[in-house]
């Protein structure tokens, strides 16, 4: 999952950032509207944090543009107000969800959590393949019964992959869908990750290369 945290308050943007990544997501910052709705344009996340009192851009109108693109990320907005209006009115600009400040971090996660699940196609709480179980809701994995530790890259990784159901997924949109902007992304980064999980699952193998394509789950 890749989140885009639009904040202008650095300190807060980056607690966000920290936590979020704790919790397995790739997470991209911009600290004000138009660098915020730019990015955002682009299409790579799947979920959205922001702000509604930015410079530059007003998060409603960042809101509101991502809206009439036409193929919108979920939007989660945040406020330093709890007025009841203000959160209607933000939700009525077309955002999924609205959170007051201060909020607990674990909240934050939750609700972005809970809008992935709504998202078209939606992905499943567990996903399964053979004798592997992913547990995408806690972040676990087993095979034949037994965890697997893996690192955060190699959970999104696989995931994606087993999402996909057999389509060849290349490095590249791995690239999109796992790391985000602060790691400085190679697509030999990739090939690194997939050999340490192809490590950690054992045998038989559970991801194939498909030529210069990319990767997918052996059938």
């Amino acid at each position: 999952m890749r989140v885009l945290v639009i904040e202008d308050d650095e300190q807060v943007a980056e607690g966000i950032a920290v936590g979020l990544r704790r919790a397995g997501m790739a997470v991209d910052v911009a600290l004000d509207g138009s660098v915020g709705l730019d990015w955002a344009l682009v299409g790579v996340h799947d979920v959205v944090v922001l702000d509604r009192d930015l410079p530059g851009i007003h998060g409603d109108e960042v809101c509101a543009a991502l809206i009439q693109s036409g193929n919108p990320p979920r939007i989660l907005m945040l406020t330093a107000s709890a007025e009841v209006d203000d959160r209607v009115e933000g939700l009525a600009l077309g955002a999924d969800d609205y959170l007051p400040k201060p909020f607990a971090l674990a909240e934050l996660v939750a609700r972005i959590r809970a809008l992935l699940r709504r998202a078209q196609p939606p992905l499943p709480p567990v996903l399964a393949h053979a004798d592997l179980e992913l547990d995408t809701a806690r972040h676990q994995l087993r095979r034949s019964g037994q965890p697997v530790e893996l690192a955060p890259k190699e959970f999104g990784c696989l995931e994606a992959l087993l999402f996909a159901r057999g389509r060849v997924v290349s490095a590249e949109e791995l690239l999109d869908r796992v790391w985000d902007d602060s790691s400085d992304p190679v697509t030999t980064a990739v090939k690194v990750t997939i050999s340490r999980l192809r490590q950690k699952l054992g045998d038989p193998p559970v991801v194939e290369t498909v030529g210069s394509l990319g990767y997918r789950i052996a059938q």
